[in-house]
């Protein structure tokens, strides 16, 4: 008896931990939402260059993802999570000297180091469920993504802040802030007492070999396509967003205001997504959540007024929290502890594809084509997808 108590004590202490230093860590996302564009817009030799560095931070997310997922397989998850914490740091400071140098290249690498830190806090959402009992993984996956919502009013009001700190440089003295937030988010980490795993290395390369075919499991396959493409398409959307408003005569702190109830509509439904997982299973909560982004995409695509912004934002944010954590507690049920880090790898490393091509593609449409070009692209994507993860379902065991 002892000896439990001892454990769930321990299991407290982690999860808490976790889901503290997550909440401070992913504060710095919306603030990346709204300066990557904008400090772009302002350093680019032309203006179709201005979403290369959110384009970048994605690219570098991609390359980071597998090998974050390996390096937390051999050293744990703390480990990772301090690096991770350490690259945003230094891409904050790259940032302040790119502004005050006014280096488009300095900025762009800051945005690497950044990317990366990014694809490694979407780690804390499997060490969350890595803590917890089996029955209680979707509502521990959904509670520690719902401490985004933290972020999303934390996040937007120090880029206000902070943003002219290092007049009459612009933006500088948000990248600072990025590097003081990330510093103070590590600290949590201290009390984080996640077991190392097990796994030998033949064990490691033995499951990278057989990738293919864990793929083909249906509940992997299923939960890998609608991560990929929830992330992809909130991605294609989202980032492009304050470019946009600012073009349409709209200002920075609007757009910023846009961007925060976006990502309060990322995170507040997770309060209930894992108990709506709970009843009714992973993927008709997958399902709900494409075609609710396929929604945001049609708001968008029907008008450029503030009122449209918003809401289709809103809906976009909602409709990735129900694809992204029913996808994910669809995937950490579908494998075993010796497959998780090649596994997880792989599906983040996708998901890091998926929206770097997003981003790339978004700039290209919306400086080329616009906005509303832009919204309509998603739709036959969206609608696919949603199709065939419904056939899967009907020619499936519930999951």
């Amino acid at each position: 008896m002892l000896m439990r108590d001892a454990q769930s004590r321990h299991a407290h202490i982690n999860f808490v931990g976790l889901i503290a230093a997550n909440t401070i860590l992913v504060s710095v996302m919306p603030m990346l939402i709204i300066i990557g564009g904008l400090a772009g817009l302002l350093l680019a030799p032309s203006p179709e260059f201005a979403t290369l560095p959110p384009s970048v931070q994605t690219f570098a997310g991609l390359i980071a993802t597998g090998p974050f997922s390996l390096l937390m397989g051999r050293y744990g998850r703390r480990v990772g999570f301090v690096i991770g914490g350490l690259a945003a740091s230094a891409g904050g400071a790259i940032g302040v000297f790119a502004l005050l140098w006014s280096s488009f290249v300095l900025l762009c690498v800051a945005h690497a180091f950044l990317g990366a830190a990014l694809a490694c806090y979407l780690y804390f959402r499997f060490a969350a469920a890595e803590v917890v009992a089996s029955d209680w993984q979707p509502i521990s996956i959904s509670i520690m993504l719902s401490s985004g919502l933290v972020a999303a009013f934390v996040g937007p009001q120090v880029f206000i802040w902070t943003k002219d700190v290092f007049a009459p440089v612009p933006l500088a003295g948000a990248y600072a802030a990025i590097t003081c937030v990330t510093l103070v988010g590590l600290v949590p980490l201290v009390f984080v007492r996640i077991p190392r795993p097990t796994m030998t290395a033949n064990r490691a390369t033995l499951d990278r070999a057989a990738i293919g075919i864990i793929l083909k499991r249906r509940p992997v396959l299923i939960a890998v396509l609608a991560s990929a493409v929830s992330q992809g398409i909130m991605v294609l959307l989202m980032a492009p967003t304050p470019l946009a408003m600012t073009e349409h005569g709209y200002s920075e702190t609007l757009a910023s205001d846009v961007v925060r109830w976006h990502v309060v509509a990322m995170f507040a439904p997770s309060f209930f997504t894992g108990f709506l997982i709970r009843r009714f299973g992973s993927v008709p909560i997958v399902a709900t959540g494409l075609a609710l982004l396929t929604g945001a995409a049609l708001i968008a695509a029907s008008g450029i007024s503030v009122h449209h912004f918003y809401v289709a934002l809103v809906v976009l944010g909602i409709g990735w929290n129900f694809g992204f954590i029913g996808a994910t507690n669809l995937l950490s049920t579908a494998i075993s502890p010796e497959e998780r880090s090649v596994v997880q790898g792989t599906n983040d490393t996708l998901i890091a594809f998926a929206a770097t091509l997003c981003v790339f593609a978004s700039g290209a449409i919306v400086t080329g084509f616009g906005w509303t070009e832009l919204a309509l692209s998603s739709s036959p994507l969206l609608a696919v997808a949603l199709i065939w993860i419904l056939l899967s379902r009907q020619m499936a065991e519930p999951i």
